[in-house]
């Protein structure tokens, strides 16, 4: 390729990897609403996150097809080809945090209330959204700067939103005693599920990083992701 067409499709990527990195602000909004319906039961709230998933669906799609597009007219290789292959991935796992949210908030809108008391099982729903919203924006930031170090510490933040995944399932098994409690706290195990996936979806990212970085493809677990 030419030099100058070489510099040319740099700025495209460029362009395209801002603009994919930029859909992680609608996430974190998303969840940010998402947590609110947690605690205010606000559900216009849910409608207004369920209705704006439409942006993030639409972000991937424009974003997706963009990069196809750039790939089979200019057909890069060597790291423009990793870079653009890791931007495909990352706006999947984007989009897929979008409907995680949609997910949480269809879940609490079937739920009935909180009994008087939850054994905090509210409490650590909270801390894993809060960590998972942490965990989605430091991916990209990671991402951004090709940081590898900063993308291998999101597993040390993911294994405390397992951790508190766990404490949601046990706290719900010993809740499923009280007749009044039970259906309620059956529906939170799928609310901390979609958070936790929310989190591995971030450390995917964090893979892709260091992906770009190295040229080599690595999972910073030994488990497997699934790939929902």
């Amino acid at each position: 390729m030419h030099p100058q067409g070489r510099l040319h499709l740099r700025d495209e990527i460029r362009e395209l990897e801002k603009r994919a990195l930029g859909a992680m602000d609608i996430v974190a909004d998303q969840l940010d609403r998402t947590l609110r319906v947690v605690v205010d039961r606000d559900f216009a709230m849910a409608d207004m996150v369920i209705a704006d998933d439409d942006r993030i669906d639409g972000r991937f799609l424009e974003l997706h097809g963009d990069i196809l597009s750039l790939i089979a007219r200019q057909a890069p290789v060597a790291t423009d080809l990793r870079l653009l292959a890791a931007l495909l991935d990352v706006i999947r796992r984007m989009e897929r945090m979008g409907d995680q949210c949609v997910n949480i908030c269809k879940v609490l809108m079937l739920a009935p209330e909180a009994p008087t008391d939850d054994l905090q099982l509210t409490k650590r729903i909270l801390e894993m959204g809060r960590r998972a919203r942490a965990l989605a924006v430091d991916s990209a930031k990671a991402f951004a700067a090709r940081d590898v170090a900063a993308a291998e510490r999101l597993c040390e933040v993911d294994d405390e939103v397992d951790a508190l995944n766990r404490e949601v399932f046990q706290i719900a098994v010993a809740l499923a005693g009280d007749p009044s409690a039970r259906e309620w706290a059956m529906w939170m195990t799928q609310v901390a599920r979609a958070l936790e996936r929310i989190g591995d979806n971030a450390v995917d990212i964090g893979e892709e990083t260091a992906f770009v970085a190295s040229g080599v493809y690595r999972e910073f677990e030994d488990a497997s992701h699934s790939s929902t």
